[in-house]
């Protein structure tokens, strides 16, 4: 079957058309036929399309709006993205931010489902609306009788002991509110233990590893027998690592100090925390780790350096946090744009961590391979690329059936 993949953002909207069906999800043979991307929605948009064996699509125009997009999606899919008709889709899986303490898997989508997720906007209100949008306008274009999937980014982490997820507040609050870490980028850990199953023979229960999801978005997740043990974002992403644009932890107390001493409503500081600190709020220049690292090198710049050496930093804290937690662990993998592709990130986190076991083996980092640490090394480290819209696809074919 045919499954298109929604990703949208506020301003964006990233799709995947995969097949796939329960003998390819066996198999591991899925095959994905079509992605792009349309950013700027709203304006006008920039418009990256991809099908298999035909070289890449790119135009400008205006496009008002997610339901333009996914039209705009769809007129291609069906000209040029290896469809013949739009009656070749048969199912649409969406990601979802946020499912609260309601959706703890995947689940097929109707009425009561959509109700569930607008009841989650007050916890992601940059993200449930859009991905809402994103539904709704699918429903509009492919009709009802389209089995659409929501998947959501939190579900993976609902294995969390309450323990790891209740913070040091009165305790009423999280009755009342569910005030809690909830901790998102679920999709991409699941991956990464699937894949690190695979590729090690192991059985689910075997896994334990510290996933490492490194981009301009990244959090940490402690991975034991397979399950979310623990994770870096919490209450919403802002916490946890360094991030691009995102603070990560920091002393709360701070936000009313800047609203006294600043003069700022608390809802500009909460921009501040979440599109103006991290990377770029250090740097002063880039919240784009590639435009750090050449900085650095080519100006030496103590900003940029710093804003590097901060990031790598916080997450060989959670590293040694997590493994403390845990009891020990085979492996860290590293995944995302940053921990695919930056070998110097990888080096730098990895400095130093030799008393755990973890020795990098630098050729094999420099180069990219799937282990990086040395043959002897008692931890290892990999690098396995992410792949959080195959596994949408595939939760889409469990959910609605082949």
């Amino acid at each position: 079957m045919n499954v298109l993949v929604l990703n949208c953002g506020s301003s964006t909207l990233k799709f995947q058309v995969l097949e796939t069906d329960l003998a390819h999800i066996e198999a591991d043979t899925d095959i994905l036929k079509a992605s792009g991307l349309v950013e700027r929605i709203g304006s006008q948009a920039l418009i990256k399309f991809t099908a298999a064996g035909k070289p890449p699509f790119k135009t400008a125009k205006p496009i008002r709006d997610h339901r333009a997009a996914i039209d705009e999606v769809l007129r291609w899919v069906v000209a040029d993205g290896g469809l013949t008709s739009l009656g070749e889709l048969n199912a649409v899986g969406h990601r979802v931010v946020h499912g609260g303490e309601r959706f703890q898997k995947s689940v097929k989508i109707d009425e009561a489902v959509l109700e569930g997720i607008e009841d989650c906007v007050d916890l992601a209100p940059l993200h449930n609306p859009a991905n809402l949008k994103g539904i709704r306008a699918a429903t509009e274009l492919l009709g009802a009788g389209v089995p659409q999937v929501a998947v959501f980014d939190t579900a993976y982490h609902a294995t969390m002991p309450e323990v790891s997820f209740i913070y040091g507040i009165p305790y009423q609050l999280y009755r009342r509110y569910k005030i809690r870490r909830y901790g998102f980028h679920g999709t991409s850990h699941r991956y990464i233990a699937y894949r690190y199953r695979k590729l090690n023979g192991l059985a689910r229960e075997q896994v334990n590893i510290i996933s490492l999801h490194l981009g301009n978005g990244c959090s940490a997740c402690a991975i034991r027998g397979g399950e979310s043990l623990d994770t870096s974002m919490g209450f919403t992403p802002v916490e946890g690592l360094l991030m691009g644009t995102r603070s990560g932890d920091l002393d709360p107390s701070i936000i009313q100090f800047l609203c006294e001493t600043e003069g700022l409503p608390l809802a500009e500081v909460d921009t501040m925390l979440n599109k103006r600190s991290g990377l770029l709020g250090i740097s002063g220049l880039t919240g784009d780790m590639r435009e750090l690292l050449e900085e650095e090198t080519e100006n030496q710049d103590r900003r940029a350096r710093l804003a590097i050496e901060v990031f790598c930093l916080r997450v060989r804290q959670y590293i040694g946090a997590y493994l403390a937690e845990m009891g020990g662990a085979d492996a860290i993998v590293f995944t995302g744009g940053i921990g695919e592709n930056a070998s110097s990130i990888r080096r730098r986190i990895c400095s130093g961590l030799e008393w755990m076991g973890l020795t990098l083996d630098e050729k094999a980092n420099e180069a990219g391979q799937t282990t990086i640490s040395t043959q002897d090394s008692r931890l290892k480290a990999m690098i396995i690329p992410t792949n959080e819209e195959l596994l949408i696809a595939r939760d889409t074919v469990r959910c609605v059936g082949t």
